[in-house]
């Protein structure tokens, strides 16, 4: 298993849930969509799952960079 593949799957959880947060409080708040909210619900579930797979797997290599940015930034002598 890459690095790239271990922090998609720990954060996929995460962005999952901020997707499928976000869709449910368009639900709420829409008129349109709260009047039609059992078949709603489900579509935001099944689009944030699906969603969330992609975007974990961009995030994942930024997340890493930074990380390396910050272990540089450590590793460099103090008069530099």
């Amino acid at each position: 298993m890459t690095n790239r593949t271990a922090i998609s799957l720990l954060i996929y959880g995460m962005v999952q849930g901020v997707l499928f947060g976000a869709g449910i409080l368009a639900i709420v708040y829409i008129p349109a969509l709260k009047a039609h909210a059992a078949l709603s619900i489900p579509v935001v579930i099944a689009a944030s799952v699906a969603a969330a797979i992609p975007l974990s797997w961009k995030i994942a290599p930024l997340m890493r960079a930074r990380h390396q940015r910050r272990m540089a930034r450590r590793r460099e002598p103090a008069g530099a």
